[in-house]
């Protein structure tokens, strides 16, 4: 077990969770159960970003546990 992949993995999962709860669109239960009567809109200035590094992070995550899997067997 490489110590270097674990942790970069444990980093990258709370980074990942942080960067999901930030993006929170509604507020309330109404948002909860897709009751939400915003109107869609594109993600511009900081939102945007934010998705961008979400995807960022999510792919990394993806990577970090193949390579993870792949030495352990």
């Amino acid at each position: 077990m490489n110590p270097i992949l674990a942790l970069g993995q444990i980093i990258l999962s709370i980074a990942l969770i942080a960067a999901i709860l930030l993006q929170a669109r509604g507020t309330g239960l109404s948002g909860t159960f897709g009751g939400d009567s915003a109107v869609y809109r594109s993600r511009r200035g900081v939102e945007r970003r934010l998705w961008q590094f979400t995807i960022l992070l999510m792919v990394l995550f993806v990577v970090f546990a193949l390579i993870f899997y792949v030495t352990q067997g």
